[in-house]
């Protein structure tokens, strides 16, 4: 199994819709034909506030696949690089962690 988590800071100037159209545009581009599970959304408000979470990010998306190799086709997918393509202009940082 590979766990894709990918953190997403908008710019400053970004329409207030932009975090709201990421987050469809996640759920609508990135559901490939190798993702087995696929969660995005902004931080959580349900959860404490404590020292070691970082909220600061304004999009996460985590993607669960099987092996590298489906990861390796979801980075190659027309659709996720569509994607980035729509949503590219308007981010400012985005974060990638890879977990086995």
């Amino acid at each position: 199994m590979l766990v894709h988590t990918v953190f997403f800071w908008l710019k400053k100037s970004a329409p207030a819709a932009v975090r709201e159209q990421l987050v469809k545009d996640c759920r609508t581009y990135l559901k490939t034909p190798t993702v087995k599970h696929l969660w995005a959304g902004p931080p959580s408000t349900q959860t404490p506030q404590r020292d070691v979470v970082d909220a600061t990010y304004d999009v996460g998306l985590t993607v669960v696949f099987d092996d590298a190799a489906g990861h390796d086709a979801y980075q190659e997918d027309p659709r996720h690089k569509e994607f980035i393509e729509r949503n590219k202009a308007h981010w400012q940082r985005v974060v990638v962690y890879d977990v086995q």
